[in-house]
């Protein structure tokens, strides 16, 4: 998997004075002065201009490795009674600091802040955040009989192109507070030091703030998206780029009380509640009861579209949404409610479901179109999952593809090979950049074949990305 270092110019002069510090030990005599004067002040220099605009965690471990180095590179040379380690000695130690030093670019490479491919569409791409109340449903994550559900939802659609030195949204959040607050929820839900993420924060994608939609009188067509248990709304926003890009307007929605945090206009935040028992029976009880909330989110905010587009709820894209023509996607679980969503509102007409177990207990048959992608299957694969999902999805009363793509695993078809260590069970194999495109360009292709008049059977252009399995309606 091909990753890049992700230095700056302080971080790469702060390693290589660190280097050259450890290394100047073994110089003839003649060039040793001057070289290990000049990296120990360039070390300390920018050691300590690091420190005030802001170090990061992986250049802790080189500077401890230049600090262990400093004293006994820097003694021998300001008294000439001094004494140099044995060579014996010294080598252990030089090797040690080495070992640190080169722990700070491997960090970088493994957890680096996410860079995210440049959308391939004509658009440019804008961003706004709405929260949707739904009047009749409550919230029954809590006990309080007036509150009522609400979810808040993430719009990704085509615009303007905006001046070349316009700010980008930042990725986790409207606000770099919000997206560090959402940032530390996902380490913890994952069990992971909140640290490890503390670049993600920073990341800006593509998008926008406020642009106004593109020029012309064009209807967009929709796809409304739920994200894996946890997940929160942004999880796949190189996706939701690169199709708003092209012409489609992306909704992703964070769903309180599972979302890992949900950040509210209001200041409050919610984190997830949801939390697996360890007994199969109850997990999938719970899974199911889930998905179904989820189901309801989207049928209720593709409810909504009819309001933003007739401008009771005002912003950029009144006029320009095509409510006939919504699709609903999700992943892993989020995936599995796009199914359910499916079979329980006609309205949708399309659903991509991007590695998603279907929790359904009683799945009905449906009238939509279906593009499933899928991890490739191993040993350590849930057996019951291809079994389940190609029942589901054979009730499709349309043609439906199930897209095996190799390399992948779970979170292939998220962000998180972007800014996840490279690690083939946790991201797939796959180049860093190349899960999402994959994802990206098989859902475009679905998405025109089925939702465009005489858009014509993707089967060919999906098949260029994996094994292409097609159901079509009667089980053939």
């Amino acid at each position: 998997m091909n990753a890049h270092v992700q230095l700056s110019l302080g971080e790469v002069l702060l390693v290589l004075s660190a280097v050259v510090l450890v290394s100047a030990r073994w110089l003839a005599p003649r060039p040793r002065r001057p070289v290990t004067l000049a990296a120990a002040a360039a070390a300390v220099l920018t050691g300590a201009v690091l420190g005030v605009i802001g170090l990061r965690w992986q250049m802790v471990p080189v500077l401890l490795g230049a600090a262990l180095a400093l004293p006994f590179a820097v003694a021998p040379l300001l008294r000439r009674t001094a004494r140099r380690a044995p060579w014996w000695l010294a080598l252990p130690g030089t090797a040690l600091c080495l070992v640190l030093i080169a722990a700070g670019p491997v960090a970088s490479w493994a957890l680096p802040t996410p860079v995210f491919p440049e959308p391939t569409g004509r658009f440019a791409v804008g961003t706004g955040v709405l929260e949707l109340t739904d009047p009749d449903r409550p919230e029954t994550a809590t006990p309080a009989p007036d509150d009522r559900r609400t979810v808040v939802a993430q719009f990704w659609y085509p615009a303007r192109r905006p001046p070349a030195d316009t700010r980008r949204a930042p990725y986790l959040g409207r606000t770099e507070p919000e997206a560090r607050t959402v940032s530390e929820a996902l380490a913890d839900y994952a069990g992971l030091p909140g640290f490890l993420l503390d670049g993600v924060p920073g990341a800006r994608t593509h998008a926008v703030y406020g642009l106004p939609a593109a020029d012309g009188a064009d209807r967009f067509p929709v796809v409304l998206f739920s994200p894996g248990l946890g997940g929160v709304r942004t999880q796949n926003t190189s996706w939701a780029e690169e199709l708003a890009s092209h012409g489609y307007v992306v909704v992703g929605l964070d769903h309180p009380y599972d979302s890992a945090a949900v950040v509210l206009g209001d200041g409050r935040t919610i984190r997830t509640e949801v939390s697996a028992t360890g007994d199969d029976a109850e997990d999938e009880r719970r899974a199911a009861g889930w998905t179904a909330v989820r189901a309801a989110d989207l049928s209720f905010v593709r409810a909504q579209l009819g309001r933003i587009d007739g401008g009771e709820i005002s912003g950029p894209l009144t006029g320009r949404l095509d409510t006939a023509r919504v699709a609903a996607a999700g992943h892993s679980l989020g995936g599995g409610a796009a199914l359910q969503a499916a079979h329980q509102d006609p309205g949708f007409a399309a659903v991509i479901d991007l590695d998603g177990f279907p929790h359904d207990p009683s799945p009905q048959p449906f009238r939509q179109p279906v593009l499933a992608l899928t991890q490739a299957i191993g040993p350590d694969t849930d057996p019951d999952y291809l079994p389940r999902l190609t029942r589901v999805i054979g009730l499709s009363g349309a043609t439906a593809y199930r897209l095996t793509v190799p390399g992948t695993a779970h979170l292939t078809f998220t962000d998180a090979p972007l800014y996840l260590p490279p690690l083939p069970s946790l991201v797939g194999s796959l180049d860093r950049t190349a899960g999402p495109r994959i994802t990206a360009a098989a859902s475009l292709a679905f998405l025109d074949a089925t939702l465009h008049d005489g858009g014509g059977d993707p089967a060919a252009a999906l098949s260029a990305y994996g094994t292409l399995s097609v159901h079509r309606p009667g089980g053939s």
